[in-house]
């Protein structure tokens, strides 16, 4: 399965979740180490757009990512908490999402968009024993379209 990330230009090499165990996000505890990425380019954009700080105009670099797609677990919305795409997210969240990284059962979870629920992003576990299979596809230039930027 192919995936996205789209991340500033100094961090699009690094692939070791280090950025998210500082600084966690919805489905992740500090000191956990997961990569967030989207099924599509257009719901990676808004993942960023939509947590990016005002004026903030960073050198953008779009990463595919190439993932085994037999190592892919799912939590589904109906599984979820009633108002789980809520910000700043419920930590059930993240206590789920530490869950499935302890158990080590998949490499990577899908989860439901906050931002569009019809949309699906999914998380990898870099402590994962197959960690070494997700493979760089590519990596480019993501100009941003100052439209997109909150003023």
């Amino acid at each position: 399965m192919r995936v996205y990330r789209i991340v500033q230009a100094r961090h699009a090499g690094d692939l070791s979740g280090m950025g998210a165990a500082q600084y966690p996000g919805r489905w992740n505890k500090k000191g956990t180490p997961v990569l967030y990425t989207g099924t599509t380019i257009e719901i990676a954009l808004l993942e960023v757009v939509v947590n990016l700080p005002p004026m903030l105009h960073p050198s953008l670099e779009l990463v595919a990512l190439n993932i085994p797609d037999d190592s892919i677990g799912a939590l589904e919305t109906k599984d979820l908490p009633q108002h789980w795409h809520r910000f700043p997210a419920p930590s059930v969240l993240a206590d789920l999402g530490q869950h499935w990284v302890d158990e080590g059962r998949y490499l990577a979870l899908q989860v439901p968009s906050s931002v569009v629920p019809s949309a699906v992003n999914i998380v990898l576990n870099c402590r994962h024993s197959r960690f070494a299979e997700v493979k760089m596809e590519s990596r480019k230039p993501f100009p941003l379209d100052p439209r997109l930027l909150k003023t």
